[in-house]
């Protein structure tokens, strides 16, 4: 019975998402109302917002959906300018070139190490550690699925609907290391960080685990993980004050935005800027931490 119940879920799973381009071309609402309700099991009363992802949702509605901020800083290449009209160019990645074709990348001018990721949506990167080992048709071709894909049409995040796609080039920061760079997520509410989110055990083949934080480094109760590991100790970074103080600067023009940075031997480095971190609709966050975030964010008047 259980195996046929989970049948069942899967495929009503993929019945819902499959549709969601669909209904996100129909109403971006709709859809954003059928997949909060699959989620969460439950009706989305934007009337009321309560959670963190309820009161993402609404930024979404009604102050996100048209805003050309919201669209360049969403936009990882155009938000670079952003940054710079901001004075915060020192915390830009070195950027060796951008191309509208993977096609044309110049491979042999490229450094031996280096980071490729596309300019929109989530997961879309890949560190080279040595040139040499690239499957660079391989490669091309994985880059051009990115570029074709409509990103926003998943979740309705219209902020992505005009980003033109481009794949960017950077310089990879751990290059010494050959290890992903230590990520950190500040949620900003109000232009305040109470608390940073830290991803470990980020290696290959591992599932990774986030805890909160505070400004103080006190480990919060906020994570699942937490709960089941209360004594784990994770050093307190140097730059993380830092990084705290940037993170808040960075969000001032928002009511929200999650600020990710990383930092690499003291240094800080802008990641990017996460207006509607997955998508409002954050199933591994729990309740009891939805509803404290929820809290601290005052919404602004419609």
């Amino acid at each position: 019975m259980k195996s046929i119940d989970s049948f069942i879920e899967a495929v009503w799973r993929n019945l819902i998402y499959r549709s969601a381009p669909l209904l996100t071309r129909i109403s971006p609402m709709l859809n954003t109302k059928v997949l909060y309700r699959y989620n969460f099991k439950k009706k989305l009363d934007l009337e009321h917002p309560i959670t963190l992802n309820d009161k993402i949702l609404w930024l979404k509605f009604n102050t996100y959906w048209n805003n050309d901020t919201i669209k360049q800083c969403a936009d990882k290449y155009r938000v670079r300018e952003y940054l710079q009209k901001k004075g915060f160019s020192e915390l830009l990645v070195d950027l060796i070139g951008v191309y509208d074709d993977p096609e044309k990348i110049e491979w042999d001018s490229l450094p031996d190490s280096f980071a490729l990721k596309l300019n929109v949506g989530c997961g879309k990167n890949i560190i080279v550690n040595k040139k040499s080992e690239l499957d660079i048709p391989k490669i091309i071709e994985t880059m051009k699925t990115w570029m074709k894909e409509k990103y926003y049409l998943g979740h309705s995040e219209m902020q992505y609907k005009d980003v033109k796609p481009y794949i960017l080039i950077e310089r990879n920061l751990c290059a010494d290391t050959g290890m992903l760079p230590d990520d950190y997520k500040f949620y900003c509410m109000n232009g305040k960080s109470l608390y940073v989110m830290v991803c470990e055990d980020r290696e290959i083949g591992k599932k990774a685990k986030y805890f909160y934080f505070d400004k103080n480094w006190n480990m919060m109760p906020y994570s699942q993980d937490a709960l089941d590991e209360p004594g784990r100790i994770i050093p307190k970074p140097e730059g993380i004050d830092t990084a705290f103080e940037y993170a808040e600067k960075l969000s001032k023009d928002f009511p929200f935005v999650r600020v990710d940075l990383y930092i690499v031997n003291g240094k800080v480095y802008f990641g990017e800027l996460t207006f509607t971190p997955s998508a409002g609709l954050d199933t591994g966050r729990l309740p009891s931490t939805d509803r404290i975030l929820g809290d601290q964010l005052v919404l602004p008047t419609r």
